[in-house]
């Protein structure tokens, strides 16, 4: 195993670790009660926050933020598609270039669990969009 994907499995673990420890803070105040958001924020921990940062800010370089991304707070049609299909090539986030691979989440969380954390993500870290519901995500292809 390369240095490189040792480093990046570290920085994974303390992320998860750091996310663990602080889970009551990365709820928005404003999104508290919202049961959709809780539980977004809870699959992001779970399967996103390892590469993208409990923060939403990207991971050493090769994976982009989801805060102040406006692929995430723009048309829900398009992050939908990214979570539910996955990506693969370049993508430029904020003028930075990456070219990692986003896995597919279709098959692998419910079409609840991915409106769940799509809706999370658009309301975290300074994102203000709407909500997403099952209903998009089942709609998407």
């Amino acid at each position: 195993m390369s240095k490189r994907w040792i480093t990046l499995a570290l920085v994974a673990a303390i992320a998860t670790s750091l996310w663990t420890i602080s889970i009551n803070t990365r709820v928005p105040a404003s999104a508290a009660t919202n049961d959709a958001t809780v539980a977004g924020q809870m699959l992001y921990g779970a399967n996103c926050s390892a590469c993208h940062g409990a923060s939403g800010a990207g991971l050493a370089g090769e994976f982009p933020p989801l805060a102040g991304n406006s692929m995430v707070t723009g048309s829900p049609d398009k992050v939908i598609a990214t979570v539910k299909n996955g990506l693969t090539g370049a993508m430029t986030v904020n003028g930075k270039t990456y070219s990692g691979a986003m896995p597919a989440w279709k098959g692998k969380l419910s079409n609840t669990d991915i409106a769940d954390v799509i809706t999370y993500i658009r309301s975290s870290w300074g994102n203000k969009a709407s909500a997403v519901t099952e209903a998009q995500v089942e709609a998407s292809k």
